[in-house]
């Protein structure tokens, strides 16, 4: 029969004596300690897992009835709502309204939520890293520029091919840039995109030049549910640190106030991309 190492190792012990009793005792002990702490890592990510998927389907049953709901609030407004209405009716559709208003902002949040908490199954390609930034950019102008921020881009010369989940990254700068104009809505101002190889790494930076945050906001902004703004959710740049995160990559903030915030992504580039970039640098 095959003994386990740590067996043998308690049998030498006997043999060598006092000191090595210990030695051996103390092991034993430390890859005991390992072994349970590797066991609850599992049984609390399983837990975990669990928690999600139930939490997932909570918010799709909340969500269907609530669209029920909107249906027949519209539909109870488009029979109050004619000339003909009288103080009593107008009344009712002020109410109708307000609820309505309220059903909308519970499926924005249930929305939000079910892409922070659902899973994200990617579904990469290979694709130049200025192709997904400047179509964004395109997207975008027009709703920042009813706000009266302008939207500007500074790409690099040459491609980025990255290997990414082109909609699940869109949506996370998209996160991003409506972060930072809501940041600039007050007065509007500038918004910078910039793309760029950094050694082994894509760099994407999205800049406002909004208010900035203090220290103590800074620190929390990638927390779940926390929002300086009236009527935010909070899980705007939680879902964006997310899918970066997939991508196996990196988020940073340089903020600080009256100086504007700075996002930082980085991704990994696609593969044979780096031994392309040591050909080109010889």
């Amino acid at each position: 029969m095959r003994l386990a190492p740590w067996i043998w190792l308690i049998i030498g012990a006997l043999a060598a004596g006092p000191a090595w009793v210990l030695l051996a005792r103390w092991r034993v002990r430390r890859a005991m300690q390992r072994t349970r702490r590797i066991a609850s890592a599992a049984r609390l990510k399983e837990h975990l897992v669990e928690l999600g998927t139930l939490t997932g389907g909570l918010a799709h049953e909340i969500k269907n009835p609530l669209s029920t709901v909107k249906v027949n609030l519209q539909l109870l407004t488009e029979d109050l709502d004619h000339p003909g209405a009288d103080e009593s009716q107008k009344r009712m559709l002020r109410r109708l309204s307000a609820v309505s208003n309220e059903v909308t902002r519970l499926q924005e949040v249930l929305d939000d939520f079910l892409r922070f908490a659902g899973k994200h199954e990617l579904k990469p390609v290979t694709i130049d890293l200025r192709q997904v930034v400047s179509d964004l950019v395109d997207f975008f102008s027009p709703q920042a520029a009813a706000t009266g921020v302008r939207v500007r881009m500074y790409l690099a010369e040459q491609p980025i091919w990255v290997h990414v989940d082109v909609d699940l990254l869109k949506q996370a700068l998209l996160n991003l840039l409506i972060n930072a104009q809501q940041a600039m809505a007050s007065g509007g101002g500038e918004l910078l995109l910039r793309t760029e190889r950094d050694g082994r790494r894509a760099r994407v930076e999205v800049i406002d030049t909004g208010p900035g945050m203090p220290s103590e906001v800074a620190q929390k902004i990638f927390q779940a549910y926390y929002t300086t703004k009236p009527g935010g959710t909070g899980l705007g740049l939680p879902t964006a640190q997310r899918i970066i995160r997939e991508h196996e990559g990196q988020i940073t903030l340089d903020t600080a106030l009256g100086r504007g915030s700075r996002f930082v992504i980085h991704l990994p580039l696609a593969k044979g991309q780096e031994l392309k970039r040591k050909a080109a640098d010889r």
